[in-house]
């Protein structure tokens, strides 16, 4: 059994995901708020466009990083690159703006929960810097929740939580 979540209200419609093929498109309505919404069976676009771009372990060989989400009761195992400058990271919904989208059903993660900041420090290395959001539920550092606002400093294999999903820190290797 599948779930959905309706666009408008959030509320869940379960269907049985073995009556139909991937590829076919399926119509519900909303039984709270009346809504009428399509979908798709088989893989989402961002998973599909995450493909394309061949995310994998070696994203961080050319660029700044990346972050790998772990596998949970919500989602898959997602290795998902950064960027230079801020990654706002949170839960994926289309228009929101954040760069650094993580692909779940986790209702803990907010929609933007927490950035991670990318840059050059005066050596010339690399440097990650967390902070939260700020976020409803927090974003935890070695099972410390960051202050609002708060910066912390983290390097190649941090791990951190936000809701109930965590994320492990890949940095760049700099040995040349």
């Amino acid at each position: 059994m599948k779930r959905v979540r309706c666009p408008k209200c959030d509320n869940y419609i379960t269907f049985d995901e073995t009556k139909y093929e991937t590829g076919q498109s399926l119509v519900f309505e909303c039984h709270e708020c009346g809504k009428q919404f399509g979908i798709r069976i088989g893989t989402s676009k961002l998973r599909d466009t995450q493909k394309e771009e061949k995310l994998d372990e070696n994203a961080n060989e050319k660029g700044f990083g990346s972050i790998v989400v772990i596998e949970n009761v919500f989602h898959y195992k997602q290795v998902i690159p950064l960027q230079l400058g801020e990654n706002v990271i949170g839960r994926y919904m289309k228009g929101s703006g954040v760069n650094t989208p993580i692909e779940t059903n986790d209702p803990s993660i907010d929609i933007t929960h927490c950035v991670i900041t990318v840059k050059y420090d005066k050596r010339g290395k690399l440097q990650y810097i967390l902070r939260d959001g700020p976020s409803y539920t927090g974003t935890f550092v070695d099972n410390e929740i960051l202050g609002d606002r708060e910066r912390r400093i983290i390097e190649d294999g941090a791990l951190f939580t936000i809701g109930a999903t965590s994320i492990i820190l890949r940095g760049v290797d700099e040995e040349e």
